[in-house]
């Protein structure tokens, strides 16, 4: 080892906290304003629709770049890639704070998205590069327990900050945050990263970019204008065609932007596809239950945020458990338990009315937050030890992809999802929260619960597949093994 390689091994632990902050932050910032939107909406003079593009404009947009910057970061050297996402979040969180403009607090939300997607992507690889093998796997372990915390803490924290001063602050707290991140990146990260002489596939990149681009937003304005308007109709067939050329481009290309080759094994497809229906269901729950508790059961955003506490704290409890669990029992069959656990907690709360207990919402929410645990850190053990070494930056970002695809497809169809059904039981079209109307309301977000449920048992029905798989082969194995014998 190195002088130089010295220093890093002895920073790892430093360098690992500056990462898990920043990752922290910009998962965080994907969910912390869904339990400030309707002080947002009320401020800002806008309908809930409008005001969703606060979320879904920063999850589009992440989306969309990040493959991009998981490349450059292979490119030019996932430290400095990593830096200036650092630099371009904290602008965009400072010029959040300080508007009191739908439109130029959506245009800084994108400038938050485009920094927060560069440390998402390059993240991974930078602990991969600077962690030994023998602590890599814990090292990514306490990273996908981080990314599930900030999914999830956003909705209690905003809470807490919206009852104690402006929303504004919910973007402003990230600048100080991000200055100390930027200091810690010049002085302990590596100061030398490989540098490949390779292009970016800049075709595939801006067919990638507007497909996920057309496709998210006109999910979401379609909720507005509705999904039989002409530009909606074009920007769907458009996006559908932007992303068969991208596929075709990514085959041709030398150097693409997407290696299509890693999708070919089983275990890394499967262990995606069980990500996305987690994160989905998961996502979908966080942006509806700030409206059952504050429109709902009349709770201030204070006791809101008091109460969406106990998902994070489980949470943070359950996935360091379940991570060390996975290296004694397997990763699989804990993420079947997982997921089942999960969509059984999903079906319990669409049973919940107006007048359900508090007690018992908790309860449910707690039986849902312990499957989504033990699903998260062994699913991501799963992701990363399918793929050689030398494409672990690769699948760090189409893992971070995913996740984010995942929270953008959530978020948008539990809201299209909770305004049809309103829609339906009123006799009128529904864009918003109807007053005096809490059974409408209800009647959507059970709706909501029990499509997160199946799609979550999907993934469980999966994930059991591949469990059965897994050990039809080890038994097949085994026997080849004594017949040699």
């Amino acid at each position: 080892m190195s002088k130089a390689e010295n220093e890093i091994y002895k920073k790892r632990w430093i360098i690992l906290f500056t990462v898990l902050s920043a990752t922290f932050m910009s998962t965080l910032d994907g969910s912390i304003v869904n339990v400030a939107l309707p002080d947002m909406s009320a401020k800002l003079h806008v309908t809930m629709a409008s005001v969703e593009w606060v979320v879904t404009s920063f999850l589009i947009t992440v989306a969309a770049t990040i493959l991009i910057f998981g490349r450059l970061g292979d490119i030019k050297g996932k430290t400095k890639i990593f830096k200036f996402g650092v630099v371009l979040f904290t602008i965009g969180s400072l010029f959040c704070g300080f508007t009191n403009s739908l439109l130029v607090l959506v245009i800084a939300r994108v400038i938050q998205a485009i920094g927060a997607a560069a440390t998402m992507a390059t993240n991974q690889g930078i602990i991969t590069e600077v962690f030994p093998a023998n602590e890599r796997g814990r090292a990514l372990g306490v990273l996908g327990t981080f990314v599930a915390l900030g999914a999830m803490a956003g909705p209690p924290l905003g809470g807490m900050i919206v009852s104690a001063a402006s929303w504004k602050y919910i973007f402003l707290i990230n600048v100080p945050i991000g200055i100390i991140v930027f200091v810690l990146t010049i002085k302990i990260f590596p100061k030398s990263s490989k540098v490949i002489d390779e292009k970016l596939d800049g075709k595939g990149a801006a067919l990638f970019t507007l497909s996920i681009v057309l496709l998210f937003g006109a999910v979401v304005e379609g909720q507005t204008v509705g999904y039989s308007n002409s530009y909606i109709i074009a920007a769907l067939i458009v996006s559908v065609i932007a992303f068969i050329a991208f596929i075709l481009v990514e085959k041709k290309t030398d150097e693409p932007l997407l290696y299509l080759k890693i999708f070919s094994n089983s275990l890394f497809s499967i262990s995606i596809i069980c990500a996305f229906t987690s994160f989905t269901a998961i996502s979908a729950s966080n942006i509806i239950l700030p409206f059952y508790f504050q429109d709902t059961l009349k709770f201030s955003a204070a006791v809101t945020g008091f109460l969406m506490m106990v998902s994070p704290i489980v949470l943070s409890i359950v996935a360091p458990f379940s991570g060390y669990m996975s290296d004694k029992i397997g990763s699989e069959v804990l993420t079947l338990i997982g997921l089942s656990l999960t969509s059984v907690g999903l079906f319990l709360i669409s049973s919940l009315t107006e007048k359900s207990s508090v007690a018992m919402l908790l309860m449910y929410i707690v039986i849902m937050t312990i499957g989504n645990g033990m699903f998260q850190s062994p699913n991501n053990s799963l992701v990363m030890s399918t793929v050689s070494k030398d494409k672990l930056g690769i699948a760090g970002s189409v893992n971070a992809l995913v996740r984010n695809l995942g929270f953008v497809v959530g978020t948008s169809f539990a809201t299209l999802i909770l305004y049809n059904r309103m829609s339906h039981k009123v006799g009128y079209r529904v864009i918003d929260y109807i007053k005096g109307r809490d059974d409408v309301f209800i009647y959507g977000m059970k709706a909501v619960y029990i499509c997160a449920g199946v799609l979550c048992l999907i993934g469980a029905v999966i994930t059991a597949i591949r469990f059965y798989n897994s050990k039809k082969n080890s038994k097949t194995e085994a026997g080849q093994k004594k017949k040699i014998i």
